[in-house]
């Protein structure tokens, strides 16, 4: 298996509006360490991956609606926990519906909410 990692950073702030998350039920900040993981079985044809100026635009490209937003206020997530594990699912999203037509494999994404703690959304990009 081959893979490339691209990485980028975002600040956000958000509430999590559930018993389940005590005091981060109020409105907090969070600065995320964001990984896109590119796999494959198979170089293609240029013997890459994916292209990483590609890849690096994606995910820049996914990141910046988000960066310096309190994700409380965007329509996107009206009524949604947006938690660690969310965020990923939602970046691995955005980026595979930009890179189906170049890109045949996985993607993986992980944000790193601290130095202790990382959530991870897997899929193979359809």
């Amino acid at each position: 298996m081959y893979s490339v990692i691209i990485r980028d950073h975002m600040m956000i702030a958000h509430s999590l509006d559930s018993e389940a998350f005590g005091p981060a039920q109020k409105l907090h900040g969070a600065t995320y360490v964001v990984d896109a993981e590119f796999k494959t079985e198979q170089l293609d044809e240029n013997n890459i991956v994916i292209d990483i100026d590609i890849a690096t635009k994606e995910l820049q490209k996914a990141l910046s609606p988000l960066k310096y937003q309190n994700l409380d206020n965007l329509e996107q997530f009206n009524g949604k926990l947006t938690t660690t594990e969310f965020l990923a699912k939602y970046v691995h999203d955005t980026i595979s519906n930009a890179v189906r037509s170049r890109f045949n494999g996985s993607l993986k994404i992980t944000l790193g909410e601290s130095h202790v703690a990382w959530a991870t959304y897997e899929a193979p990009i359809k």
